[in-house]
């Protein structure tokens, strides 16, 4: 059967604060539901609003939470670790700025924040198991990172430790992921080595095509990085499993492209925006989604460099259900058709049988 895209819902990431109502569970989830989310996205770092240790130990807990939620009209459509799925891979470049990931008493120490963020996802990955969720969006880190331009060139071989260096680390979590009956979904997203469609099946090549290997499909870094977010979906929707419903646009000049000349996000020519503001073709991606049989959630992300948050979650929500596509499970001309008549049919095409 047809199965039609679930949503709206919203990621609590960029709302979550130590003022009311973003500062606690039954709160910022009465929030969401007043303004016609049907879902909330976890981070699982923030102690305000979800305790990730106590998920993974307590199914009592994780039905708490989901009671909460339900009386407020939502339910938990998926935990996020970016951050600590972040920390999995650092290139020894950025240990300085990732130690801000991660907490203090494993700063300065690189082996020892990643133990942490292993641990981490090994405790998400039973949260998700005890919350009922198929699918987990996070990062997959970074080693290769630095050398993404190739220039001074790369020594031969350094991808292909990177990657194979990358699943190493990920395999045993991934494996846990698979006994939690829950999805990884990577955000393919720049800064990551995982970062497009080319880098996705290296990581999965090397992965031997884990099953539990899967994609948070997120077209605003798509448009940032000029890659046709449309044919990414016909080549991947077998492996994309949850939806970031985030806006942006490109405007390169004569000063600037791509990559943007260290300009703040106000002046890039690449930039985030709320829904609607952008120039993401979200009516294509909806259709191409729908299409391709996708049935998880679509959940808003947001970031904006113009737009006051509140009210980009308050118009993100009409935005998104405008745009789910209620699957049609007949096609517009059965009027026009008729039963089986094998003797009609061979007539039509001028056979004859038997004889």
């Amino acid at each position: 059967m047809p199965a039609t895209m679930k949503g709206p819902a919203i990621f609590l990431a960029q709302f979550a604060g130590d003022a009311a109502p973003f500062n606690s569970w039954p709160a910022i989830t009465k929030w969401a539901g007043g303004l016609g989310y049907r879902g909330v996205q976890v981070p699982s770092w923030d102690a305000r609003l979800f305790d990730l240790a106590k998920a993974a130990e307590s199914k009592t807990y994780c039905d708490e939470l989901k009671g909460v939620a339900a009386e407020n009209g939502v339910a938990i459509t998926e935990l996020s670790t970016h951050l600590q799925g972040q920390l999995i891979a650092v290139n020894p470049a950025y240990d300085a700025a990732f130690d801000a990931f991660a907490p203090e008493a494993v700063h300065g120490d690189p082996r020892a924040r990643q133990d942490w963020a292993v641990t981490q996802m090994l405790l998400a990955a039973k949260a998700s198991g005890n919350l009922g969720l198929e699918a987990h969006v996070t990062f997959p880190g970074a080693l290769a990172w630095p050398f993404v331009y190739p220039w001074p060139q790369r020594p031969a071989g350094l991808i292909e430790t990177a990657f194979a260096e990358l699943a190493t680390r990920w395999r045993p979590i991934l494996d846990a992921f698979d006994a939690a009956g829950c999805d990884v979904c990577y955000e393919i997203h720049p800064g990551e080595d995982v970062f497009d469609g080319a880098s996705f099946e290296l990581f999965l090549d090397t992965l031997e095509g884990h099953p539990r290997c899967c994609i948070n499909y997120d077209p605003s870094h798509f448009l940032l990085m000029q890659l046709d977010y449309l044919a990414f979906i016909d080549i991947y929707h077998s492996r994309i499993k949850a939806f970031h419903v985030k806006d942006a646009e490109f405007n390169p000049d004569g000063r600037q492209g791509v990559y943007s000349g260290y300009q703040p996000w106000l002046n890039r020519a690449g930039r985030f925006r709320s829904l609607g503001d952008g120039q993401v073709d979200f009516s294509s991606i909806f259709s191409r989604l729908a299409g391709h049989g996708y049935d998880s959630w679509a959940v808003l992300e947001w970031e904006c460099c113009l737009k006051h948050p509140e009210d980009g979650a308050r118009e993100g929500a009409p935005f998104i259900e405008g745009h789910i596509i209620r699957v049609t499970e007949k096609a517009f001309d059965d009027f026009a058709g008729g039963s089986i008549d094998q003797a009609r049919i061979d007539r039509l095409l001028g056979l004859t049988r038997g004889g």
